[in-house]
């Protein structure tokens, strides 16, 4: 009886050991008397103890390896050093477990060679502006090359470009001089602005001067013009209010006596005095525009 217990409790612990529980993202390649028999995919599985045995447990989520820098030679004969970062997953478990031996290994050499026969059709410069060809043009031939493999290449990306030391002095140098020039370039265009901006300021500056010039003689002139016709105006006014008063000659006589009186008070050195009293007026007003003229 004891015997019969310990079968059962035997049969019972391996037939336990035989359930699996495929965790997310991962597929069991399951042999069965060493040939393929399934894949388990996530959730509960049961396998066969003794017949069944798990060949490879995948990785379903995508993988990036970053794979050691490898020597190229461009098309104009330079070597360099370029590391790439591959980016795959895999879509076929029991073609990754058949397919290749040592995938990771596979798909590295293929990206050295891949890269290697792109990079010989490119020259330096080339190489150096064209990461999005080269990226572009090894994710296709990847992706294909490993599809057998169940494997797919999601992205590839250039991660450095090393030329060879004396390579990248004179890259420096073409670069530093590259800057002088264009610094050079737009320290000339600022001086040129510079004086154009201060000529056309002097400019301004003097058709304002030549403005206000103009402005103030323009201004003179019209003050003189202007101060004449009051001064006109005014002797005409009063010549109208001396005909409209109707003065008499002994007015006339005591205005012209009166002028004369002016005029020896004023820087005249001669006085000329007529012998007609009469006429005292008439020489009078006479000898007063003498004066003002000289």
């Amino acid at each position: 009886m004891e015997t019969f217990l310990i079968i059962i409790i035997v049969i019972l612990v391996v037939l336990a050991l035989g359930v699996k529980i495929i965790p997310q993202s991962k597929a069991y390649v399951i042999e069965r008397l060493g040939s393929y028999d399934r894949t388990m995919q996530t959730g509960p599985h049961y396998k066969v103890p003794i017949i069944d045995r798990i060949a490879n447990v995948v990785n379903l989520k995508e993988i990036v390896k970053d794979f050691e820098p490898q020597p190229v030679i461009t098309k104009d004969n330079v070597t360099m050093q370029i590391d790439t970062v591959v980016y795959f997953q895999i879509t076929d478990p029991k073609l990754y477990t058949y397919g290749v031996e040592n995938p990771i290994s596979a798909i590295e050499n293929l990206t050295a060679t891949t890269l290697r026969n792109i990079i010989g059709e490119l020259e330096l410069d080339e190489t150096l502006t064209s990461r999005d060809i080269i990226n572009t043009k090894m994710r296709s031939i990847l992706d294909e090359a490993t599809d057998p493999w169940g494997i797919k290449v999601n992205r590839v990306e250039v991660k450095n470009i090393l030329p060879p030391h004396d390579i990248q002095e004179a890259m420096e140098k073409q670069m530093r001089a590259e800057r002088e020039r264009r610094e050079s370039i737009l320290k000339a265009e600022g001086e040129k602005k510079a004086a154009i901006l201060l000529a056309e300021g002097e400019k301004e500056s003097m058709i304002l001067r030549a403005d206000a010039k103009r402005e103030a003689q323009i201004r003179e002139a019209e003050g003189e013009a202007e101060a004449i016709i009051k001064i006109q105006e005014a002797t005409a006014q009063g010549l109208k209010l001396l005909k409209e008063a109707k003065m008499d000659e002994a007015v006339l006589k005591l205005k012209s006596y009166e002028a004369l009186v002016d005029v020896a008070k004023g820087n005249a050195t001669k006085i000329i005095v007529p012998s007609d009293i009469q006429n005292l007026a008439t020489f009078g007003t006479v000898l007063t525009e003498t004066s003002k003229k000289e």
